[in-house]
């Protein structure tokens, strides 16, 4: 059977507000993303995946959606999106939106409805409850923003839930007719054109029966952020989610060859259960474990075979470097391990997600304290949870503003960019971005990377090797996750392998039945003589 497009494929998500603006407003748009599609195709990419593009007023830029079936003005209008769609697809890419299902701006018309009045025909399409005996909120969830979940209504007497801000209400997807107006949204797009959904947090969406308080959390520390405090056993990951995400998977189904994509933080154990019984649940559950994994080979080489170990029959794998709300890889390996991160992220079994920007290597962004802009740094600053510097402009060349807007950037660019940018890279040979382009194309050449099989091979102190193979095409990947030189034993089938790619330039040693990497290198290798 041949592979589904989103198996074969390779995810690159752009954060919109931060990748083109057209306007000179200092924040990107549809049409921005439209002007660097060719981007997208020199790079080798398949699928475009955009943040949200609703219209929203961006207390949490664009999380906070106000209407589920238009388009932000910052961001253009729905002409402008079926024209990027159009372009896309006639560039062969695929276009996946993020569909927020857990809840909406408090300026939705369906949160200002369900606030009028207890006696309100949509007041159950939220989570409201009174005080608790004795007053203060009905139980101790806490947002993963910081503070008390619930907010206090004055006018109606109760108080309504929300997972993050307080301008954020949380849906009741237990009332049905919840259900059936966000199923609608999903029919929206689905029949516009879009060829799927990353869902946002879907082990939020439902709470278990009666709202109970979540135990606390015997290892929390202040350095975690308030949410922490608790374990969220009770207000996240209910067994009844799987039934909303079978009935979504269902509807995707129906336009063709759809994927969705789940946003899950969980224990690998209970994000496997959102494939679904007979894969019946979502396509793809984010797979985070790289995010925050110790940079060592052989933890590594264990999260490999675990999760491996963990799919269930016919599940297809995913894995993730960087997103718009962790720290990007360069920053959290440095410069030379981002390149070796890069070549195994590409070379892994499964369906992997490119973030904006990492393809340059872009680090660190220091955002001045009169410059932020992101709600979570201002609720609990000085813990390093902000995800303002991963939200940061694109930089496309040296020319003002790194050619991102004629006005004035909503948030400040990389320090270096005039020196880090697509333009200089990419008529440099060893850059970043041409590692990337080298290791997309060779996963088009190679079935073995696209869809083979997976093993690893035995290797020890820093280096992690494991082996690709798809009928008679058959690699090797060796990767020093090291700053120093480091000696890998070949299978005999990999003896006098040929190099393919590394992520060095200059002469390697030739592989006999030893391999010698150099210190941050990772090489592609495939059977047979060296090349004379």
């Amino acid at each position: 059977m041949s592979a589904a497009w989103w198996q074969e494929g390779v995810f690159y998500q752009v954060y919109p507000r931060s990748f083109q603006d057209t306007d000179g407003d200092g924040v990107g748009d549809l049409a921005g993303v439209e002007a660097r599609l060719d981007h997208l195709v020199d790079l080798g990419v398949d699928a475009l995946w955009l943040s949200p593009i609703y219209p929203s007023p961006m207390v949490d830029f664009g999380y906070d959606v106000a209407d589920h079936c238009d388009v932000d003005p910052c961001c253009g209008t729905l002409a402008d999106f079926d024209r990027l769609l159009a372009a896309a697809h006639g560039k062969g890419l695929r276009v996946v939106l993020d569909f927020v299902p857990n809840h909406t701006s408090d300026r939705h018309a369906w949160f200002v409805e369900s606030k009028s009045s207890r006696t309100s025909p949509k007041r159950d399409w939220y989570i409201w409850r009174d005080a608790a005996p004795g007053g203060g909120p009905p139980n101790n969830w806490i947002s993963d923003f910081g503070g008390s979940a619930w907010e206090w209504d004055a006018p109606t007497g109760q108080y309504y839930l929300h997972a993050f801000l307080k301008e954020q209400p949380d849906l009741d997807w237990r009332n049905p007719d919840v259900r059936r107006a966000m199923y609608d949204v999903l029919r929206f797009w689905l029949a516009r054109g879009v060829d799927g959904f990353r869902i946002d947090v879907l082990w939020h969406i439902l709470k278990a029966e009666g709202l109970p308080d979540n135990p606390p959390n015997p290892d929390y520390r202040p350095s975690m952020g308030e949410m922490s405090r608790v374990l969220q056993t009770q207000s996240t990951d209910q067994p009844e989610v799987h039934v909303i995400a079978a009935e979504m998977r269902r509807i995707a189904d129906t336009y063709g060859e759809r994927v969705l994509i789940g946003e899950l933080y969980l224990p690998l154990d209970r994000l496997m259960t959102y494939y679904g019984p007979g894969l019946s649940g979502v396509h793809l559950p984010f797979n985070f474990q790289l995010l925050e994994a110790p940079w060592n080979a052989r933890t590594i080489e264990a999260i490999i075979r675990e999760y491996e170990a963990a799919l269930p029959p016919g599940a297809w794998p995913n894995w993730v470097l960087g997103n718009h709300d962790r720290p990007r890889v360069a920053e959290r390996v440095g410069e030379a391990q981002a390149r070796v991160a890069a070549m195994m992220l590409l070379t892994l079994r499964g369906t992997p997600t490119l973030y904006y920007g990492d393809e340059l290597a872009i680090g660190r962004v220091e955002i001045p304290p009169e410059r932020v802009r992101d709600p979570r740094e201002h609720r609990e600053p000085g813990l390093g949870l902000g995800r303002d510097p991963v939200r940061t402009p694109m930089a496309w060349d040296a020319t003002p503003h790194a050619a991102f807007t004629t006005g004035a950037p909503w948030l400040p660019l990389h320090d270096d960019w005039r020196e880090r940018n697509v333009a200089l890279q990419r008529s440099a040979a060893g850059s970043p971005l041409s590692l990337h382009r080298s290791l997309l194309a060779l996963r088009r050449a190679h079935p073995a990377l696209a869809v083979g099989d997976i093993a690893i091979v035995d290797a020890s102190g820093d280096i992690l090797a494991y082996e690709r193979r798809s009928g008679t095409d058959r690699l090797l990947v060796a990767l020093n996750l090291g700053d120093a030189p480091a000696e890998l034993t070949l299978p005999a089938w990999a003896h006098h392998a040929r190099p393919l790619l590394s992520t060095l330039e200059g002469d390697a040693e030739p592989a006999g039945a030893r391999l010698v990497l150099r210190p941050d290198e990772g090489r592609v290798l495939a059977p047979g003589a060296p090349a004379t």
